[in-house]
Parts: C-alpha cells; sequence; structure tokens
C-alpha cells in the first residue's frame, strides 16, 4: 500500500529521488564564531521518501545581473577595471563551497545552510560584497552531491544529484551589511605582510599615536 503525504500524494515506493531546489529566505546568524548567513532551503523529492542527502552547494555572485552606480563603479574599479571596460571585464564571481547533511524527510523539507562570510578583503567575494550601497546581490546556487533512499524491497541505494540542480536568489545588500555590522560594527580588516605590519608599529611609536586609526589617518595626510 502507499504512503501518502499531507496533501495526499502517493510517496514513491524505490522510485529514484530527483531533487529540486529553492531558496525560500536568508537572514543573518547572531551568535556565532565567525560573521555567517543562514539560507532557508526549500528541498522538493517530487512525493519520494528520503533517507538523507549529502549536498555540496557552490555559491557564486553573478554580477552582470545587477546594475551599479558610479560609486559602487569605483569600488569595484580594483576588481573590474574602468567603467567603460565592464562590458568585457564584468564577470561571475564564486563566493564560497559549503556542505550540509540534510536528515530523513518524505517528499520535501526546508533545511538551513549556514554560510560563513570572510571580512578579507584579499578575498574577491569579500571585496565585491563590500563595494556594494544598496539594492539586492544576485546569487546563484550550484548544488551537487548524493541521496540516500530505499528501494521497493527496502534496500538503500544512491543517487546521484543532477548536475543541472541550481536555484537563484537575490540577497538584499542590507542583509550582508547587517551581518558584518554585527560581529565587525563600524569596522573594517586589513591583512598585511609581517614586515609592513612591524614597519607601521615603529611609525606608531615614532609619532607617539594612540590607535591603528591615527596611524592611517597620519599616512594619508602625508600622502595628501
Amino acid at each position: 500500500m502507499a504512503v501518502r503525504g499531507p496533501l495526499g500524494a502517493a510517496l514513491g515506493s524505490g522510485a529514484v529521488p530527483e531533487l529540486g531546489f529553492t531558496v525560500l529566505g536568508c537572514e543573518p546568524v547572531h551568535h556565532a564564531a565567525t560573521p555567517s548567513l543562514r539560507f532557508s532551503l526549500g528541498i522538493d523529492a517530487r512525493g519520494v521518501a528520503v533517507r538523507s542527502v549529502m549536498l555540496e552547494v557552490q555559491i557564486r555572485i553573478a554580477a552582470t545581473q545587477r546594475g551599479y552606480d558610479a560609486a559602487e563603479q569605483e569600488q569595484l574599479g580594483d576588481l573590474f577595471g574602468a567603467a567603460h571596460r565592464w562590458s568585457e571585464t564584468l564577470r561571475s564571481l564564486l563566493w564560497t563551497q559549503s556542505t550540509l547533511v540534510v536528515p530523513p524527510f518524505d517528499a520535501s523539507t526546508v533545511a538551513d545552510l549556514i554560510v560563513p562570510c570572510t571580512y578579507d578583503f584579499d578575498v574577491a567575494a569579500a571585496k565585491y560584497l563590500a563595494g556594494l550601497r544598496e539594492g539586492e546581490i544576485p546569487l546563484e546556487l550550484l548544488f551537487s552531491g548524493t541521496v540516500f533512499y530505499k528501494d521497493a524491497s527496502g534496500a538503500l541505494q544512491i543517487n546521484r544529484i543532477s548536475w543541472n540542480a541550481e536555484a537563484a536568489h537575490r540577497l538584499p545588500v542590507s542583509v550582508w551589511r547587517a551581518t558584518m555590522d554585527h560581529y565587525f560594527p563600524d569596522s573594517a580588516w586589513l591583512r598585511l605582510e609581517r614586515a609592513a605590519f612591524e614597519r607601521l608599529v615603529a611609525f606608531r611609536a615614532r609619532r607617539a599615536l594612540t590607535s591603528w586609526e591615527a596611524v592611517v589617518e597620519a599616512l594619508l595626510e602625508e600622502e595628501a
């Protein structure tokens, strides 16, 4: 006898699950070791009962799918060059890759994908995100991995997730900024080679400067 789900649809007995994915939303994670976002993934198995999913997710920034004002173009010049060349240089960026184990479910479920966010401006994606002021970030989520399910005899089976499994999401810039502001309020981070850092330490000592902000301001004044 077929088992039926909440809407009365028969849950496939022994059918091979073909998973579909939808991003239902995204929000900051306020209590984590590092800045992180929580993506809510809707997973649809087309009426089939699933024992488990070992899910691999690649998140890409589809940079060509939005517009940029003059201030953003200036901020992103280090990535894409002068704005008049963007028709040739603007491209998608890899943001991150993550993994997730999805527990057993019948027909469909919602799973939380936790994505750490780096504030290292040597990383292209972080530099891109920091350069945006408002609007949305067009994302492409590409899924791969393994689905575990039972066949008609009850034996455990394995199937690979289809190569074309993907989902699109437009993440508000305000969500990313709220996440970073929660962990680094009114702050930004720069990574330096040790030799350069030691020269800054000596410069700070010579000038009797009381903060690293004062060091940077002093150097910028000399440049001006």
